[in-house]
């Protein structure tokens, strides 16, 4: 019996690269999970199906973040096809411009912060009312928060900064409900995100490779699985936290 048969999950950005990883292990776990996908379809279905062939359950879930009512037009969907949530997991996001800040424009920093802080944090105020009491919150933050500044990534960052002040005055509120808040932190992750830099540039990967004692990059399952206990009844007494998933990056 899987630790999360009977839950319902919705994974934001569920479709592609640490989300997909997410969907699929908390699939696998026995959760019914709702794959949120912003444009493509195709990535969408393919997740679903890749569950369904697996034995899990999934739906796909199409709202694109970042513009106005997307919060509105994603639960109306969501309660189209579930009633009830036992786990939220906050991660989708973008990358909108690497620059530094003196070439950063207003443009580009509103649509970052309207897709990786103000989404989640509405996607999460409506939510709440769906929310069974003792459920879980997952919100993927990034290690750029702490230690491993990268000025060309300054607004990416300060969304993630907001997501921190998130998971912790929201874990002290939902306390009373049973319900955990938790912020995962992935250093570099093998994802199409970042396949641009990582994965066509041999001296940039074996970088990035030394910076864990493991001297590996992550893959989309090692995040999925910490997203998974924190998702499971294991980690019932796990609220307001930081974790540093970057395999040690930061020792």
């Amino acid at each position: 019996m899987g630790a999360l048969n009977g839950k319902t999950a919705l994974v934001t950005g569920g479709s592609r690269g640490i989300g997909r990883g997410i969907s699929e292990r908390l699939a696998r776990d026995g959760a019914r999970v709702a794959v949120h996908y912003g444009r493509n379809d195709a990535a969408a279905r393919e997740t679903v199906a890749a569950i369904e062939t697996a034995g899990g359950q999934a739906f796909a879930l199409r709202a694109e973040l970042g513009v106005p009512g997307d919060a509105e037009t994603l639960w109306a969907a969501f309660d189209e096809q579930a009633d009830g949530l036992d786990i939220l997991v906050n991660n989708a996001g973008i990358v909108e411009s690497k620059d530094p800040i003196a070439t950063v424009t207003p443009e580009a920093f509103d649509r970052v912060f309207a897709v990786n802080a103000k989404a989640p944090f509405f996607v999460t105020q409506l939510g709440l009312s769906r929310l069974r009491d003792g459920g879980k919150i997952v919100n993927i933050s990034t290690t750029l928060t702490r230690g491993a500044a990268i000025p060309d990534l300054i607004g990416y960052s300060m969304t993630k900064g907001a997501i921190d002040v998130l998971t912790m005055t929201l874990a002290k509120e939902l306390g009373p409900r049973g319900i955990s808040v938790n912020a995962v932190a992935p250093g570099v992750v093998d994802t199409d995100m970042n396949a641009d830099w990582l994965r066509n540039e041999p001296e940039a990967l074996a970088a990035a490779a030394e910076a864990s004692p493991f001297n590996r990059v992550a893959k989309a399952d090692d995040i999925a699985d910490i997203v998974a206990f924190l998702s499971s009844p294991d980690s019932r007494w796990v609220t307001g936290q930081w974790i540093d998933a970057s395999g040690g990056a930061l020792v």
